[in-house]
C-alpha cells in the first residue's frame, strides 16, 4: 500500500506487515504503508476501525504481533522488540491537549527541554511561541485560553524536542467546524515550514484532505486504500473506498462494453476501462459534480430532498423506486420538492462496480 517507484532512502516512515491488537486478540493485520520526509499522511475510517491501533503502535506504546516499523531506516518495533517511546524522536498531540494546568504556555513548551540550557529553552520556546502565534500568551495558563489555542499549545510541545515525526490523534475534534478547518490548515502550514513529516489520525474527510498529502482508507482493521486524496475520490479501488469518500451513491446499470455503462440516467461514459464483459449488471457511482442542469435536456427527475447551504443547494433527485442520485447546484438555481428539473450527466471519472 506504500507509495510506488521510490526507494527505501526516500522514506522516513515504514510500516511492513503491521499487525497487533489488545488481550491476544488482532484488531489491525497486515498493514502496509510509507510516508516521505516532509510528508503529511493520515490514517481515515470510520469508528472502530483501528486507526488509534496503529498510532499507538507507531508511538511505541502497543507491541506488534507481527510486521515492523522502521524510522529513518531503523527498526523501532518488530515482535518482542520495541524501542521506548522516549527513545523515538516522535512527538504526539493528542485529541484532549493533555497539556499540564499548573504550567503556563512557556512552562508547557518548555517542558520537553529539560536537559537543555535555560538560554536554549527559552530561545526555543520564543521561537514556537512566534510560529504558532501565541507569543503574547506566554504567561498564560491552559485554562484561559480557547480550545484552538490550547491545541496550539500541544502542538508547540510536541515540536520543542524537534522530533522527527509527529503523531496527531483526532486533534481537532473538540473545535467547532469553522475553527477546525481553519485550525488544520494552519497546522499544515507549520509543518511544512518546518519539514517536519506528520500522520495525523481522523474520521474527517475535510480535515484529512485539507491537511494530508497521502491517506489510507481503513475498513475493520485494514487499509482499503492509500494514495493521494485526489485518486481517492477519482479512483477508488473498492466500492468500500468509493461509497465512503465524498459525497454520492450508486445507481443500477448495464455494461455495454469496457467504457460505457447504459442506466436510467443514458449511457455513461468515462476515462476508466473495465474487463466485464457486455450485459454485466454494475452499480454505478454517481457523485453531486457529476450532475449539471441542462435546460434542453429530456432527462427530468423530481426533487425529493434539497438542502440550501447559501453559495450552493444540494439536491436528491428520484427517476425510479431504484434510482435517487444527489446533484449540487449554484443556489441560484432554486427548484422546488416536487419539481422535475432537466439534468444530464457529465462524469469525466466512470466510477463502477459488478453488481455482487
Amino acid at each position: 500500500m506504500s507509495s510506488g517507484g521510490a526507494s527505501p532512502s526516500d522514506w522516513l516512515l515504514e510500516v511492513n506487515n503491521l499487525a497487533c491488537g489488545y488481550n491476544g486478540a488482532t484488531v489491525v493485520n497486515n498493514i502496509h504503508f510509507a510516508l516521505g520526509h516532509g510528508d503529511i499522511g493520515c490514517l481515515l475510517g470510520p469508528s472502530g476501525c483501528g486507526k488509534s491501533t496503529i498510532l499507538r503502535a507507531l508511538a511505541g506504546f502497543l507491541p506488534l504481533t507481527a510486521g515492523e516499523v522502521r524510522l529513518q531506516s531503523r527498526a523501532i518495533s518488530l515482535p518482542g522488540r520495541t524501542v521506548a517511546p522516549e527513545q523515538r524522536k516522535i512527538g504526539m498531540v493528542f485529541q484532549d491537549y493533555a497539556l499540564f494546568p499548573h504550567l503556563t504556555v512557556a512552562g508547557n513548551i518548555s517542558f520537553g527541554l529539560r536537559h537543555s540550557s535555560r538560554a536554549q529553552r527559552q530561545r526555543k520556546v520564543a521561537e514556537l511561541l512566534d510560529l504558532v502565534h501565541l507569543k503574547d500568551l506566554a504567561q498564560s495558563y491552559p485554562h484561559e485560553l480557547s480550545g484552538g489555542q490550547q491545541q496550539r499549545v500541544a502542538l508547540a510541545r510536541a515540536l520543542a524536542p524537534e522530533p522527527t515525526l509527529i503523531l496527531l490523534d483526532e486533534p481537532f475534534s473538540n473545535l467547532d467546524a469553522d475553527l477546525r478547518r481553519r485550525l488544520s490548515l494552519d497546522v499544515r502550514e507549520i509543518l511544512k515550514s518546518l519539514g517536519i513529516s506528520a500522520l495525523l489520525v481522523t474520521h474527517d474527510q475535510q480535515e484529512a484532505f485539507a491537511m494530508c498529502d497521502q491517506i489510507a482508507v481503513l475498513r475493520a482493521g485494514s487499509i482499503q486504500q492509500w494514495d493521494e486524496p485526489y485518486n481517492l475520490y477519482h479512483e477508488p479501488v473498492n466500492r468500500f473506498v468509493a461509497g465512503f469518500i465524498g459525497q454520492g451513491g450508486f445507481i443500477p446499470g448495464k455494461a455495454l462494453g469496457p467504457d460505457a455503462i447504459e442506466s436510467e440516467l443514458g449511457i455513461i461514459r468515462g476515462n476508466r476501462a473495465y474487463k466485464w464483459p457486455a450485459g454485466t449488471q454494475v452499480d454505478v457511482l454517481i457523485r453531486p459534480d457529476d450532475i449539471v442542469f441542462d435546460a434542453e435536456s429530456s432527462l427530468k427527475p423530481k426533487v425529493v430532498e434539497k438542502t440550501f447551504a447559501g453559495t450552493s443547494t444540494l439536491y436528491r433527485f428520484k427517476l425510479s423506486n431504484d434510482t435517487e442520485f444527489e446533484a449540487l447546484f449554484r443556489s441560484h438555481l432554486d427548484f422546488q420538492l416536487g419539481e422535475t428539473v432537466p439534468v444530464r450527466v457529465e462524469a469525466d471519472h466512470l466510477i463502477a462496480f459488478e453488481r455482487g
